[in-house]
């Protein structure tokens, strides 16, 4: 069974990454951007390195390669991974959630 999530639920996601500087960093200014242009206001994005996740967290964006690490850190969050750090796909599906008011569906595997 697919785990899931309401947009409607949603107050905070987490980027995570590796380092914490470089492309993840303009992933997050992206996904900020993408959630303003969409009249998203509710919405805060957090930038967190993949290994200080907290454990309460409800949705991690991170890129597929530290899925594994992410859902160490939070069994219980909602993963959305992507592969290009701008212009994923998984970008504009996150966004589409929350203006049709559906679903964020975990992807992390």
């Amino acid at each position: 069974m697919t785990q899931s999530i309401a947009a409607s639920k949603v107050k905070t996601i987490i980027l995570a990454c590796e380092a914490g500087m470089g492309s993840s960093l303009m992933s997050v200014n992206a996904l900020k951007k993408k959630l303003k242009q969409a009249k998203i206001s509710d919405v805060t994005v957090l930038h967190k390195p993949a290994r200080g996740i907290p454990a309460d967290a409800q949705v991690i964006v991170v890129h597929k390669g530290l899925a594994g690490v992410v859902r160490s850190k939070a069994p219980q969050a909602i993963v959305v991974t992507f592969s290009h750090f701008l212009n994923d796909p998984a970008f504009d599906a996150l966004v589409k959630a929350f203006t049709d008011n559906g679903d964020i569906m975990d992807t992390g595997g």
